[in-house]
C-alpha cells in the first residue's frame, strides 16, 4: 500500500473508546502465540507500510516498533481481523527467537497448575543483556 492509502479498511475495525485494538502476535511458521499488545490507527498503518510490527505502548504512551531496542524485530507475514472486527492477528517471524521483554520466547510463560501460576518457559537471554 502506498502513502495515499484509503482509510476505509481502518474504519472497518471496531476500535476501543481509547482508539486502540488488541493485537495477538503469532509465529507464522509454528502457530505459537508469542505476545499480546495494542495498536492505534497509526501503529497499524505503519505496520502495513513497513512490513514489521509497530505497536502502541500504553505504559509509555507512544508508538513502539517491536525490536527497536532489543533487535527482536517482528517482520509481518499476514494480518488478519477477527469475525467481530475487534481483534487483530499478526502472523509474524520472530527475529532472534525472543518476543518477551523478560528474555523468553513467548510472553505466555506462566501456566496455572494446582491453582498456582508457575513459570514453565526458560529465559533464553538475560534482559539486562538485551536492553541497555
Amino acid at each position: 500500500m502506498n502513502d495515499a492509502m484509503n482509510d476505509a479498511w481502518l474504519d472497518e475495525i471496531k476500535w476501543t473508546a481509547d482508539g486502540l485494538v488488541p493485537v495477538i502476535a503469532q509465529d507464522a511458521a509454528t502457530g505459537e502465540v508469542l505476545m499480546f499488545a495494542w495498536m492505534n490507527r497509526e501503529a497499524l498503518t505503519l505496520t502495513v507500510r513497513e512490513g514489521r510490527a509497530v505497536y502502541w505502548s500504553r505504559s509509555r504512551n507512544k508508538l513502539w516498533r517491536k525490536g527497536e531496542e532489543s533487535g527482536h524485530v517482528q517482520p509481518v507475514k499476514d494480518i488478519r481481523l477477527d469475525c467481530d472486527k475487534d481483534v487483530i492477528l499478526l502472523k509474524i517471524e520472530q527475529i532472534g527467537g525472543i518476543a518477551c521483554h523478560t528474555g523468553r520466547r513467548s510472553c505466555f510463560f506462566h501456566r496455572l497448575e494446582d491453582l498456582q501460576w508457575r513459570v514453565v518457559e526458560p529465559v533464553l537471554k538475560d534482559p539486562g543483556n538485551i536492553y541497555k
